[in-house]
C-alpha cells in the first residue's frame, strides 16, 4: 500500500517505525532496513527515510561518522533510486553541515541517471536556503564547467535561494549570460522569471539586469518576467501591468 493510501495515524506510525529500524541498522552497523526503505519505488517512503537520517544525524552526534560512511557505500549501488536517495539525505545534513556532505555532491552531479542529478538539484535548493555561503561559493566553481549539464543544473539549483535573497544568485546567473548552449540559457531565462515576481526582486533584478552585456539574452528574461507575473498572478506581488510600467520605467542599461 502506498504512503498517502494509509490515513494520517497510520503514516505517522510507518515513519516512526522507518525512524526506529534506520536507527537499529545505524547502532549495529547494518544497511538491511535502510536500504529496503532507500530503495522503495513509493517516492515518499524514501522521503522519509531520507528525512530520518537528517533528523538522527543532528539529534545523535553519535552516530554522524557511521552515518556517513554508510551513506558512502550506498553511493556505491547500481539501484539508482538507493543513489538518488543518499544524495537527499547527504542535503539534509548540508543544510548546516554542506563541509561533510560536498563530495557527495560533487559525486552526484555527474551521476549517469537523471534521478541522481535531479536530487543534486533538490539539494542545492534546500541547502543554499539555509547555508547559502558555502553552498553558493561550490556552485560557482561549476558555473564555467565544460559539461552544459552541470552548468544547467547549477543554474537551476540556486533558484530557490534568489526567490528571496536574488542579491546572493544574480551574479552568479551573470556568468551564463553568454552561453551559447540554448538548454542552458532557457534555464537562466526560466530562473531570472521565477526570482523576479516574489516580494522585493522585480527591483533587484531588474537593476542587475541594467549590467548585463547580452541584450538579446536580457530582453528575452524581461519578456518572460512580464510573462510569469501573468502565470503567477495569484503570487505575484506586481499585476502583470504594474511589472510592464516598472521594467519601462526602470531598465535603463549602462
Amino acid at each position: 500500500m502506498a504512503f498517502y493510501d494509509l490515513s494520517k495515524a497510520e503514516r505517522n506510525l510507518l515513519v516512526e517505525k522507518i525512524n526506529q529500524e534506520i536507527e537499529g541498522d545505524l547502532e549495529q552497523s547494518r544497511l538491511e532496513k535502510i536500504t529496503m526503505y532507500f530503495s522503495d519505488e513509493d517516492t515518499y517512503i524514501r522521503k522519509a527515510g531520507y528525512l530520518t537520517i537528517g533528523e538522527i544525524f543532528y539529534a545523535q552526534p553519535h552516530l554522524q561518522t557511521k552515518i556517513l560512511f554508510t551513506l558512502k557505500q550506498l553511493l556505491k549501488s547500481d539501484d539508482e533510486l538507493i543513489r538518488q536517495t543518499v544524495i537527499n539525505a547527504a542535503g539534509e545534513i548540508g543544510k548546516f553541515h554542506f563541509d561533510k556532505i560536498q563530495h557527495f555532491m560533487d559525486a552526484g552531479l555527474f551521476d549517469r541517471h537523471h534521478r541522481v542529478r535531479n536530487a543534486v538539484i533538490g539539494s542545492i535548493k534546500k541547502m543554499s536556503e539555509r547555508n547559502p555561503v558555502p553552498v553558493l561559493a561550490w556552485a560557482k566553481t561549476y558555473l564555467k564547467h565544460e559539461d552544459k549539464e552541470i552548468r544547467r543544473e547549477i543554474c537551476h539549483g540556486i533558484e530557490l535561494r534568489g526567490r528571496t535573497h536574488p542579491q546572493d544568485v544574480l551574479p552568479l546567473l551573470k556568468e551564463l549570460e553568454f552561453d551559447e548552449t540554448k538548454r542552458v540559457s532557457d534555464t537562466l531565462i526560466h530562473v531570472i522569471g521565477q526570482i523576479a515576481y516574489k516580494r522585493g526582486c522585480l527591483q533587484m533584478v531588474v537593476k542587475h539586469l541594467n549590467t548585463w552585456k547580452n541584450k538579446k539574452l536580457v530582453q528575452s528574461a524581461l519578456d518572460e518576467i512580464v510573462d510569469v507575473h501573468n502565470r503567477y498572478k495569484k503570487f505575484a506581488i506586481f499585476t502583470q501591468q504594474e511589472a510592464i510600467n516598472y521594467i519601462d520605467a526602470n531598465y535603463n542599461p549602462l
